[in-house]
């Protein structure tokens, strides 16, 4: 999930919403957090943004528009690495042969470390820390808007999910199996007490994320995001220090390509390959709103949009090569929204144009960073879900 300016994000949004709380005196937690009584009462007033039988046209044909793009994405990734990258040989190939740039399996086992690390840092530092940080400084509108998901009320699910993508990447299986060949069976055979502690931090990181109180924009004050936020720092500690420094002393071993093709092929490939499946259900589903426009037809896309968001969310342990590359990161789960700039596509009567971008991928173009900001997994749940529910008409 790549977040993009994050003030100017909510500078933006603040001037579209309120928040109230229904107490202002604060108490104490008990764990020496002073929070505002009421946490979980904390409300959104949307400013004027709902479906209408003069606006529903409109809206049926933007999440038609995003839908088409998030599908394409997603197959645009899957083919990357499993037919052709680049008009060449599938990614897959190349970073199983350790090609271009990774000189050895080691550094190519480091890398699927380095992706571990990379999304339980943001876990904890940035999904679950930015609001909690926003929100001990008493900025608590704009708490809820730094929390992923909340339209749909499915962030901790998302986060929870994240950790599994490290689950995985370790077990080199999506079953909590343990493959043979993989890094969590390697460690084990050389190093058991290592292996115990990996194991017990992934889970401990998970665990506390499930247990966070639910949903996380209406708890953000809660003692349980500070569990969590702990036990991630402890997960990124160990991989990027004990772990890291275990490849390191394993740099020379045959079993690390054997664990860069399983990784490949039982962990990467299936959830890519699940990612497109998901994504053209949830295309077909809004087809079928557009055509046929119902509270109904809404529930059963806003279902299918919490089902496609699973494969990607347990792909976030792995991006790099192409999501990365190519830009599809933010094309399809950049944050926060813009909701004026959503607004304003709706308003414009050129969704299809305002939300595509053509040429080679530039992350510092601010054209493509604009155009990112109105399509994807997210404006898709801005207009499918609103107070955690599906969206209604």
């Amino acid at each position: 999930m790549k977040k993009q300016l994050f003030l100017i994000g909510l500078m933006a949004m603040s001037m579209s919403f309120t928040a109230c709380n229904k107490d202002d005196n604060n108490n104490n937690n008990g764990n020496g957090n002073t929070i505002p009584e009421g946490t979980a009462d904390v409300t959104i007033q949307e400013n004027n943004i709902d479906v209408t039988s003069q606006n529903i046209g409109t809206w049926t044909q933007y999440a038609t528009a995003v839908a088409n793009l998030l599908a394409k994405d997603a197959n645009d990734l899957n083919k990357a690495w499993s037919v052709s990258y680049n008009g060449g040989e599938p990614y897959a190939q190349t970073f199983k042969t350790f090609g271009g740039e990774y000189q050895s399996a080691a550094a190519c086992v480091q890398q699927i470390v380095d992706g571990c690390i990379d999304i339980a840092g943001e876990v904890g530092t940035a999904k679950i820390g930015e609001p909690r940080d926003l929100w001990e400084a008493k900025k608590y509108t704009e708490a809820v808007y730094a929390v992923e998901s909340w339209y749909s009320w499915h962030s901790i699910d998302d986060y929870s999910n994240n950790i599994v993508s490290i689950r995985n990447a370790f077990n080199g299986t999506r079953n909590n199996q343990e493959a043979v060949h993989s890094l969590a069976a390697f460690t084990k055979a050389q190093n058991a007490t290592l292996y115990a502690s990996v194991k017990g931090k992934i889970e401990a990181a998970y665990n506390s994320i499930k247990s966070m109180a639910a949903p996380f924009r209406s708890h953000i004050g809660s003692p349980s995001v500070l569990v969590a936020q702990e036990a991630c720092a402890a997960l990124v500690n160990v991989l990027e220090k004990d772990l890291t420094s275990f490849i390191s002393q394993h740099a020379d071993d045959d079993e690390m390509e054997e664990i860069v093709s399983t990784y490949v092929d039982q962990v990467v490939l299936p959830t890519y390959a699940d990612l497109v499946t998901k994504t053209n259900a949830l295309r077909q589903s809004i087809v079928v709103l557009s055509n046929q426009p119902s509270s109904a037809n809404f529930k059963r896309a806003a279902d299918l949009w919490i089902e496609a968001r699973e494969p990607w969310e347990t792909s976030e342990a792995f991006l790099f090569g192409p999501v990365a590359d190519l830009g599809l990161d933010p094309n399809m789960d950049s944050w926060p929204l813009d909701v004026d700039a959503i607004k304003g596509v709706m308003e414009s009567g050129k969704i299809e144009e305002l939300i595509k971008w053509e040429g080679e991928y530039d992350e510092e173009n601010e054209d493509i960073e604009a155009v990112q900001n109105v399509r994807g997994f997210h404006t898709l749940e801005f207009l499918l879900f609103k107070d955690g529910k599906a969206r209604t008409y």
